[in-house]
């Protein structure tokens, strides 16, 4: 299948804002390509290998998201300029706000990546590889395989990378986990990975169901693992023991009221893709809806919370 890929040029701060307005086009996927980010692997150790230069200049971030070539491309570009264009009413600031356009195949967008995605370390025990490469795992480690494909999440952005640190402290055997907006199903991977013994993953976009399945099978966590297509917490019954949202703040600040009713008393709430300028917002958010923040990380401009509801 053809795609177009669409990149752009533009600032940390917009970098949500940017992911957003290709999320609400149809995009069927987004990278972020963040010098900042590679440059902390590479000094963190967590690569093994990384054949990518040092940047100089971290300024500035380039997202690409794809797009079918159909006859609607021409209509979402022009969509696409117009809703960059209106960032400067909200105080955001695009940066160059260069976009280019060029056509892929499928195949070739993810064969592309192999030159520069490596195993990494994520918290004290999680590891993520993708499927060609070998890793000598020691005997704490829990491996999650996982390949660039076309849904967001593959645990080398900082929001990811937070989520399953936050998910290590989180997650007891047996535990019941709601992930909402599961993108490629990582966290709920992780989460089955670390004990839990039912997962309920969803998400609004017919092709990361497809994805987060397939990556759920693909770990052998398939039978804990349910990946369903549904907005937000509507769909999932019962309560759970731990809730994860990994998406943008405004999102999860309409999630935040209806969590307490499905949380477990004691239950965790974890908070993800939150940019930092808005993590006051989303905190108020929560504490609005009687959850108790316990911890906040935050790094590379992007922070992640850990709510709990009353009880022990």
């Amino acid at each position: 299948m053809k795609w177009a890929e669409i990149s752009i040029q533009t600032t940390h701060e917009a970098t949500e804002a940017v992911a957003d307005i290709f999320h609400g086009l149809g995009a069927s996927g987004v990278v972020i390509e963040d010098p900042e980010l590679v440059n902390s692997y590479r000094r963190s150790g967590t690569w093994d290998y990384c054949d990518i230069p040092e940047a100089q200049d971290t300024s500035v971030v380039t997202v690409k998201a794809y797009l079918p070539m159909d006859d609607q491309l021409d209509d979402r570009l022009r969509l696409f300029e117009r809703k960059v264009e209106d960032l400067a009413r909200h105080d955001i600031d695009k940066g160059s706000g260069l976009i280019r356009l060029r056509e892929v195949h499928e195949e070739d967008w993810a064969n592309a990546w192999k030159a520069y995605y490596h195993p990494i370390r994520v918290g004290d025990r999680l590891v993520v590889k993708p499927s060609w490469q070998e890793y000598q795992a020691a005997a704490s480690d829990v491996v999650i395989e996982l390949d660039p494909g076309m849904a967001f999440g593959t645990g080398t952005h900082y929001t990811t990378a937070m989520g399953l640190a936050m998910l290590e402290q989180a997650v007891r055997p047996g535990d019941t986990v709601f992930d909402v907006g599961t993108g490629s199903g990582i966290l709920a991977v992780a989460a089955a990975k670390l004990g839990a013994g039912r997962v309920l993953a969803v998400d609004n976009d017919p092709l990361a169901v497809r994805i987060a399945g397939e990556n759920a099978a693909a770990n052998g966590t398939a039978d804990i693992v349910t990946v369903a297509e549904g907005d937000l917490l509507t769909g999932l019954t019962g309560q759970a023991d731990v809730i994860v949202a990994n998406i943008i703040a405004d999102v999860i600040i309409r999630l935040a009221p209806s969590v307490p009713e499905r949380l477990k008393d004691g239950g965790l709430f974890l908070a993800g893709g939150v940019i930092a300028d808005r993590l006051g917002d989303v905190t108020d958010a929560i504490l609005t809806a009687g959850l108790a923040v316990e911890k906040v990380l935050e790094e590379g401009g992007w922070a992640t919370i850990l709510a709990r509801k009353g009880g022990e």
